[in-house]
């Protein structure tokens, strides 16, 4: 998505304003990312923020001479590659890198229990790979990983097979649209510890978070734009939005210590994939055969999930877009037997409406009807909405506020006025 400026709160409404208004341009259709097969990522020390104001501690990587970010820059590599990943430190303890699902060589550095670690004042060590496997993986620190992975120090890893419209070798996991959901969470007296240098009084196993995360965001900043200006650490946004009938690739990790229970509004979707490794009887052969369909994913700590959603308004026994007769031209990914069938209640007048900021002014996908004025609007495209968040009720808060944490809106809108591909 492109960049934009807002000043103002970032309240969950302010940020539905601003994907809202995105609905009118072509959405994206790819992940941000590095591409290429050498990264030189730094180790340090920076800062993130929350949608309550709060302003925690971090330790991230960093690339290309920007700073500390949260989660890690994404890794985007094509299957066949092999790829080194320089590491150098400024953190004031050693750190590593791991790559679960990849068999990797490391150079440099000093022995540390599982890998070569960079030391401190700027110790570097290389790490070297093929990517043989497409899939979703993770990587993470491999260094005192309690407390490390816990500061930040985590990134996703997508590869790419030669079919870049697909997920894995096999046709059934095509694709038209992808989204990260890397999922962490964050207990802030950790991170006020370590700013304060007092390491040595962290106790992980009392570790007690409050903050939840998808791609280094609570919501609602899940949903304003990626690089915005006010999130400098927190490049990555998500907003899912995909038209009826198109393919959603859902790519979760679980990037965190929790596991995290991912539901999502609309429909099941089908897990094709999990750790890298298609769902399949016969590697090679029978596809994503064992596939599974669920409406709530679970990612646990370290794992990963490829998933593909799809929407088409199929089987709600009405016609989504107003048709009212059969006779009317079908729309895009229609479902046929619903056409021209009418809305199977009496719409009441508008005296006896009130108006929540999401109602678009009828119910029919992208027909905004009549609002009365000065009505606060923020679904102007005539929009449907699905929430997508944990389905643990702890984690969809801020500290305890409500709504927040790991929490962003699907939004489907008319093949119309969005025009969407890879």
């Amino acid at each position: 998505m492109n960049t934009q400026t807002i000043r103002g709160p970032r309240s969950l409404s302010a940020c539905l304003v601003l994907a809202l208004a995105l609905l009118s341009s072509v959405a994206q259709a790819a992940i941000d990312g590095l591409t290429g097969t050498v990264f030189n990522l730094t180790a340090e020390a920076g800062h993130i923020t929350t949608p309550d104001g709060g302003s925690l501690y971090i330790w991230g990587y960093a690339a290309n001479g920007a700073g500390a970010q949260y989660p890690g820059p994404t890794l985007i590599l094509n299957q066949g590659d092999t790829v080194q990943i320089n590491l150098q430190n400024q953190l004031p303890e050693p750190t590593s890198i791991v790559f679960p699902g990849q068999v990797v060589a490391a150079s440099g550095g000093s022995a540390g229990l599982v890998t070569r670690e960079a030391e401190t004042n700027g110790g570097t060590v290389s790490y070297t790979f093929t990517a043989s496997q497409p899939g979703t993986y993770l990587y993470n620190s491999g260094t005192k990983p309690d407390l490390q992975v816990e500061m930040g120090l985590f990134g996703a890893i997508i590869i790419r097979p030669p079919v870049s419209t697909q997920a894995y070798n096999h046709a059934d996991t095509t694709f038209d649209v992808e989204f990260l959901f890397l999922l962490s969470e964050m207990d802030p007296v950790i991170h006020d510890l370590v700013e304060q240098g007092r390491v040595a009084e962290v106790d992980t196993t009392t570790f007690f978070p409050v903050y939840w995360f998808i791609n280094g965001r609570c919501g609602p900043d899940t949903l304003s734009d990626a690089n915005v200006s006010w999130l400098p650490s927190q490049p990555y946004n998500c907003a899912p939005m995909m038209n009826p009938g198109q393919k959603l690739l859902m790519r979760l990790i679980g990037a965190g210590r929790d596991p995290h229970p991912f539901h999502f509004h609309g429909n099941n979707a089908t897990i094709v994939a999990r750790d890298g490794r298609m769902l399949e009887s016969s590697p090679g052969v029978s596809g994503p055969d064992l596939a599974e369909s669920d409406f709530t994913i679970t990612t646990y700590p370290g794992g990963t999930v490829d998933a593909i959603f799809t929407w088409t308004g199929a089987k709600l026994g009405w016609d989504i877009y107003g048709h009212t007769s059969t006779n009317d031209m079908m729309m895009p990914n229609e479902y046929e037997p619903d056409h021209g069938k009418p809305f199977p209640v009496v719409m009441p007048t508008q005296q006896e409406l009130t108006y929540g900021e999401h109602f678009g002014g009828g119910p029919f996908l992208g027909s905004p009807g009549y609002l009365r004025p000065g009505t606060y609007n923020v679904n102007p495209d005539g929009a449907y909405m699905y929430m997508w968040h944990s389905h643990a009720e702890k984690e969809i808060v801020n500290d305890d506020i409500f709504p927040g944490g790991m929490m962003t809106m699907l939004m489907i809108n008319s093949s119309t006025n969005m025009p969407m591909g890879p």
